[in-house]
């Protein structure tokens, strides 16, 4: 088997990259609603406890499948998934904490903050080229998040109001450090392997998370269990298809596909929840989406671009 590092230099596959970043969206929508329905009145340390503890059980199966279990724990960048698992940990515990307390398609929304802060950090932290006009879509994504957040910032709404404000600063802080975690991540996959960053940050989450129990955890109904353990399996397969997906795509091309959630979370907001969308969700998931698919299109006339220069090129030597 190759290791991770020959896998990153040898295998770019932009459109399998892409397919995987879909696919890891739809499963991740489906542990947060498990989460926004069973977690309500559970502190958020220990959502993530379920989350990442029983996310180990579809990383264990992968790993044997692929008959690399007795080596998932090898790694040569221990420093680097502690500081993945304590950066992803932290954005986690702040993005339940929203989660529960938000509209889902506002709560989303504003997650979007995180593929866009990426593409910024990937730049200076990675070194990837983004050129005028990719910039210039990231910065009307982000005006689109304004608009969502600055009229529920400094005007809550309906019985949800007296944790609103609180729940859109904890999303936002969640989305900056979960961009953080999508760098990490792109580093990590340099030498390491798909199932081994998981695990690592698996472990690394539910040993975090273990530190809140002194801080009043509470004994779930049997239902808010199935679904937090629900919200757990569907974290580890999602976490799989996340970090794979950024072994054949740049960090900076992938992210804009986050956006495919939004008909989801509107959908699901609406149907099981009951939640009316707001004038200015719809409105600035517009704007973010929009600038999503600009990039997209951009990025597909870039590379017929290329194809045909390298057509047309001589020969060298």
């Amino acid at each position: 088997m190759r290791d991770a590092a020959q896998d990153d230099q040898a295998d770019t596959r932009p459109l399998l990259g892409i397919g995987l970043k879909v696919l890891s969206v739809v499963v991740f929508v489906g542990m947060q609603t498990f989460i926004k329905a069973g977690g309500e009145g559970v502190p958020a340390g220990q959502i993530v406890f379920f989350r990442s503890f029983f996310a180990l059980i579809p990383v264990a199966i992968y790993l044997a499948w692929l008959g690399d279990l007795s080596t998932a724990l090898r790694t040569s960048d221990l420093p680097g998934h502690f500081l993945r698992g304590l950066i992803g940990v932290t954005s986690m515990a702040l993005g339940f904490f929203a989660l529960t307390r938000l509209n889902y398609p506002e709560w989303i929304t504003i997650s979007y903050g995180a593929p866009l802060l990426t593409v910024v950090f990937a730049v200076i932290f990675l070194g990837e080229k983004v050129r005028a006009y990719r910039w210039f879509a990231v910065l009307v994504g982000l005006c689109g998040i304004a608009v969502v957040t600055l009229p529920s910032l400094f005007e809550p709404r309906g019985e949800m109001a007296p944790g609103y404000s609180a729940g859109i600063v904890a999303s936002l802080f969640a989305a900056m450090l979960a961009a953080v975690a999508m760098i990490q991540i792109r580093r990590l996959v340099r030498r390491e392997k798909t199932a081994t960053i998981v695990v690592y940050f698996s472990l690394t989450s539910s040993l975090l998370a273990l530190l809140t129990l002194p801080f009043g955890w509470v004994w779930p109904t049997w239902e808010q269990g199935l679904l937090l353990v629900g919200a757990g399996l569907c974290g580890g397969v999602g976490q799989l298809l996340l970090t794979a997906c950024y072994r054949y795509a740049d960090t900076s091309t992938i992210a804009p596909f986050e956006y495919t959630s939004l008909v989801l979370a509107i959908l699901i907001g609406y149907f099981l929840f009951g939640e009316a969308v707001q004038a200015t969700t719809l409105i600035g998931g517009a704007i973010v989406v929009s600038a999503g698919i600009f990039i997209i299109y951009r990025e597909h006339r870039l590379g017929l671009e290329r194809a045909r220069a390298r057509k047309v090129s001589p020969p060298q030597g």
